[in-house]
């Protein structure tokens, strides 16, 4: 960390191994520091004010809450915050959505560093990032939403689940991996299911699939 760093960086992910690398990388750049970090939802809710940082890096899959509904209420906070989303998911899983919510940008945790450090550097200038291949993808949605695909009808939750569901999780595996009660998610599974006309984990999946939702 340096004392003449101007853009405050503060890092929420549970990964202590993914902590430590995003610190190494932003440890070169003298315009960057690291103020603080976080590795679970509700650290990052209590702790990002306290750091007084003006870049979240929030990832999307935190163990005690999805990350867009941490973006939802620390945006509800402070919306002037620039909050960069970091997954493992591929960019048209989530990032549409984390933009919707209120996310300054999305980038996968495969991307290179030095697209990374511009990333954070663009979104505290006050601008949105995304990759070129998202672009495409958000270009292409330009005047679409009349005919917007059944799963962009979910909650946040119900996508989650959706997306645990097409995996080849079960419901069980859900509700450990979320923290959440068996009753919970299988309520999600009904909703979702409903909104999607579908009856059936197995078309579920192939709806997934056919949607290139997963690989």
């Amino acid at each position: 960390m340096t004392e003449k760093a101007s853009i405050r960086v503060f890092i929420a992910d549970d990964h202590a191994i993914v902590r430590a690398g995003l610190k190494q990388i932003i440890a070169e750049e003298r315009d960057i520091s690291v103020v603080g970090e976080a590795e679970t939802g509700l650290d990052a809710i209590k702790l990002f004010r306290k750091s007084r940082c003006n870049v979240l890096l929030l990832d999307i899959s935190l163990p005690d809450r999805n990350g867009i509904e941490v973006l939802k209420q620390i945006k509800d906070d402070k919306p002037e915050l620039a909050v960069l989303m970091l997954s493992m998911h591929r960019e048209d899983q989530y990032a549409i959505r984390s933009l919707k919510a209120g996310a300054s940008g999305y980038l996968t945790k495969q991307s290179a560093p030095r697209e990374l450090v511009g990333a954070i550097r663009q979104v505290a200038s006050g601008q949105r990032y995304v990759s070129a291949q998202l672009a495409q993808v958000l270009a292409a949605q330009i005047g679409e939403d009349h005919d917007k695909p059944a799963h962009e009808n979910l909650s946040d939750r119900e996508y989650q689940t959706l997306m645990m569901i097409a995996s080849g999780k079960t419901v069980s595996e859900i509700a450990r991996d979320l923290s959440l009660s068996v009753k919970t998610i299988s309520e999600y599974r009904s909703r979702l299911l409903a909104k999607m006309n579908l009856k059936t984990s197995a078309e579920l999946t192939h709806y997934a699939i056919r949607n290139q939702l997963i690989d």
